[in-house]
């Protein structure tokens, strides 16, 4: 009797349970969606670089001293160029106005020195992130803004079609840059022998070739088409289609300053990103007053705020892309189609382009 009383039990507890599992519970209310932006108490980290940019009121950056299409000053005393542009995309994220910036040409042989020093807030000038530069000497360099590499010019006339065909060349190169080493390099691991006309810099080089003290003009490829573009007749001279390295080129910062280095590689993001939807300078107050582009409405502070994390105004991005433009109007004007160079884009071009290029920016989110 007490066992089919026990036995009677446990089945009557059983069918509960059942009766309990057949029922729908209610649901657990939605997790809230979060604004894929910053939490309310964040606080950046401070950026000693930044804090003296505003104290001044405006920013310092390294340039070339004179290199058509890159940095050059104008016949009224402006710099102009695509280097100059990225010191005034910086200054228009960091201060809501990309003309306050100050220029300082700096040489090949002092430009480290001056940025490490701090007589300058970021270097754009035109130089090569490479390793030793990387890790040996303090620095950040933030990001790429034009991919380049080595070539060589040479006079039309000499019917070269490679690098190959200057065995006992003699070949002006500028002291003290990675083209040098690139040359070397180059040659001896081709067994070819060269004489190399070393000049201070690259006017000095331009000028040498030019009065033939030497055969060829090496540089990076952008170089030369800058130098080519300022000669007396452009035509006479080609630029051989070997190109002997890499050479990643973009703003350069010290490495004791993450805070401004975030600074300085978003604002070049903004160039690029901007060109990805299709943003210009005289698009992006509609975009912002009426878009719904997510991506667009947080990069352009519509959104969430974004620029705090990077300890700025939430419209920096704006800022940037209303003043000084997308990455494709800055390489057009200096660069490319409606500049002395007419360079194509190539490697420089938006990976997602027709004809795809390496230029590629991490999502604003």
């Amino acid at each position: 009797m007490i066992r089919r009383l026990v036995a009677s039990a446990v089945l009557s507890l059983a069918l509960a349970g059942c009766g309990r599992e057949a029922e729908s519970p209610e649901p657990d209310p939605a997790p809230a969606l979060k604004t894929p932006a910053v939490a309310r108490d964040f606080a950046p980290t401070a950026s000693p670089t930044l804090e003296a940019v505003r104290r001044r009121g405006h920013v310092i950056c390294g340039v070339h001293e004179g290199l058509a299409g890159f940095a050059v000053r104008d016949v009224r005393g402006v710099w102009r160029g695509f280097d100059v542009d990225i010191c005034r995309a910086v200054a228009a994220a960091v201060l809501g106005d990309a003309n306050a910036v100050r220029f300082r040409a700096l040489s090949a042989q002092s430009r480290f020195a001056e940025l490490q020093d701090g007589s300058v807030d970021l270097l754009s000038r035109n130089t090569s992130w490479t390793l030793s530069r990387d890790a040996g000497l303090g620095l950040d360099f933030a990001a790429i803004t034009y991919y380049d590499g080595q070539g060589f010019l040479a006079p039309r006339s000499l019917n070269l079609t490679s690098a190959d065909e200057l065995n006992g060349a003699r070949i002006c190169v500028q002291v003290g840059t990675a083209a040098e080493t690139n040359l070397a390099d180059y040659f001896r691991a081709r067994g070819l022998e060269f004489t190399p006309v070393t000049l201070d810099d690259e006017g000095a080089a331009r000028a040498a070739y030019e009065a033939e003290t030497c055969d060829v003009f090496t540089a990076d490829v952008s170089a030369l088409a800058s130098a080519r573009s300022l000669m007396s007749n452009p035509n006479a001279h080609v630029i051989l289609p070997t190109v002997i390295s890499k050479e990643p080129l973009g703003p350069v910062v010290r490495q004791d300053d993450p805070a401004w280095t975030d600074i300085v590689r978003w604002t070049v993001n903004a160039l690029i990103i901007g060109e990805e939807l299709g943003l210009t300078s005289s698009t992006t107050e509609e975009a912002r007053e009426g878009g719904v582009d997510p991506e667009a409405r947080r990069l352009l502070g519509v959104e969430g705020n974004l620029g705090a994390l990077l300890g700025l105004e939430a419209d920096w991005a704006y800022q940037v892309l209303t003043q000084v433009g997308a990455y494709n109007e800055i390489f057009r004007r200096n660069l490319g189609a409606d500049s002395g160079l007419k360079l194509e884009r190539g490697l420089n071009a938006l990976w997602s382009a027709a004809d795809p290029g390496l230029i590629y920016a991490p999502p604003v989110r």
